[in-house]
């Protein structure tokens, strides 16, 4: 029970954790019950007074995946320009692109400016479509990581696109989106499709992980304990999640700014249109994919009478790598006792990159960027915003001020090798 009431604070909170009552939590997840009906075009999309085409594509391991085809509702723009793929992060979908204001979302942001916008959604979310002979209650549809939405979701996505579009494809990434990118980049066979990368709260090492709730699940190993309890699927749209929510709220837990305590201290995030960001989220995702994660993250304990380094050790090692079955599993599916890691020099050089990061960023950390850019072959274009937390990158009120101006100046510098599109 422990482990259940802790997940379902930490993926519920993730997004929507700005409340100051049990009251308040309660009303959100009611407007959370009604989940959206038809495709995110329909719901999301055209709404808003953008052309929006659904499409379907295949993973190798038979899951149909959901993207979305986004242009400009302007007429002047008659031919698509370069294609941007982007890619969400974890317990969200393809909205989380729009779920800002209009002029602040940068789905649209992109489309005004002339983008061939494709939205990817991984499996498991709402807004992709199953698997070809599983069903979402086999515990078997739910036996993949972030390492499958890497090299099978992000691989295939890429592919797709780059076959309709006969170009190669702009990967932009939030959080988990970015583990994914760096992994698959690591791959020449996918790297080869991508033109560009701008990845928001770029994350391959989690040595440095100050969020206190994330860290609090790490040492209690409740990831594991999940796992153990034949909990596959984490998808907390249910009655048990807003039971839960309200009984810890209600006396139990102070959940004020309980936001804060997940992902940082976020400076501009868009609190006021929390009850629409409920309407979506959060999405499901897989308990392996969240251990996978928590195997990345270094966590210490304590050593009686404070000897050692700092008088603490290590009982977990963050490392950028495949899925860590144990040692005997890991000769089974690998053929060497520790899991390989995803080797970021191996990443093409000539691979435009640029990064967006801030100094609140909980899950992110200053000291995890920097490790990442010192395993990259290339040196990105990077924007550093003392003042940003995790979430802020996604649904600031200034984010296309703060944020996306300056990916955009990077990405119209990249688009000389785009059939000489002016942008």
């Amino acid at each position: 029970m422990a482990a259940t009431v802790a997940m379902a604070l930490f993926s519920s909170l993730l997004l929507s954790a700005v409340f100051s009552s049990a009251q308040d939590f309660s009303a959100a997840f009611n407007l959370r019950d009604k989940s959206p009906i038809g495709g995110l075009c329909a719901y999301l999309i055209e709404p808003s007074g953008f052309p929006c085409s659904e499409h379907t594509t295949q993973t190798k391991d038979g899951y149909i995946l959901g993207l979305q085809r986004v242009s400009s509702h302007s007429v002047v723009l008659q031919q698509r320009g370069p294609p941007v793929l982007l890619i969400h992060g974890l317990f969200m979908a393809g909205d989380a692109w729009f779920m800002n204001s209009p002029n602040q979302s940068l789905g649209f942001i992109l489309a005004n400016r002339g983008f061939d916008v494709w939205v990817g959604n991984v499996r498991g979310t709402h807004w992709s479509h199953g698997h070809v002979s599983l069903s979402e209650k086999d515990k078997e549809f739910w036996d993949w990581s972030w390492q499958e939405l890497a090299l099978h979701d992000l691989g295939e996505m890429i592919r797709f696109v780059y076959s309709i579009t006969d170009s190669k494809v702009i990967v932009v990434g939030h959080s988990q989106g970015t583990i994914m990118s760096l992994a698959a980049f690591t791959q020449p066979d996918i790297s080869g499709m991508v033109a560009a990368a701008a990845l928001l709260c770029p994350i391959s090492f989690l040595e440095h992980v100050t969020s206190r709730f994330v860290l609090r699940l790490v040492h209690m190993h409740l990831d594991e304990v999940i796992m153990t309890m034949g909990i596959h699927e984490l998808n907390f749209k249910s009655n048990l999640g807003t039971q839960v929510m309200d009984m810890m709220c209600d006396g139990h837990l102070d959940c004020d700014d309980m936001l804060s305590a997940i992902t940082g201290k976020n400076c501009c995030f868009n609190g006021s249109r929390i009850d629409f960001y409920l309407e979506f989220e959060p999405h499901p995702t897989s308990s392996k994919n969240l251990h996978h994660l928590f195997q990345k993250v270094v966590d210490f304990a304590p050593l009686e009478g404070g000897e050692g380094m700092n008088g603490k050790r290590v009982i977990r090692k963050g490392t950028f790598a495949m899925y860590d079955y144990g040692m005997w599993k890991n000769l089974k599916y690998y053929s060497q006792i520790k899991p390989p890691r995803f080797d970021l020099a191996s990443i093409p050089s000539s691979l435009p990159i640029w990064m967006g990061y801030g100094g609140n960023d909980a899950l992110a950390d200053v000291a995890d960027v920097q490790h990442t850019l010192k395993e990259l072959p290339s040196k990105p274009d990077l924007l550093y915003l003392e003042d940003y937390g995790h979430i802020d990158f996604l649904l600031s009120v200034k984010a296309k001020e703060d944020v996306y101006d300056s990916m955009l100046a990077f990405l119209s510098s990249q688009l000389g090798t785009f059939s000489g599109i002016d942008f």
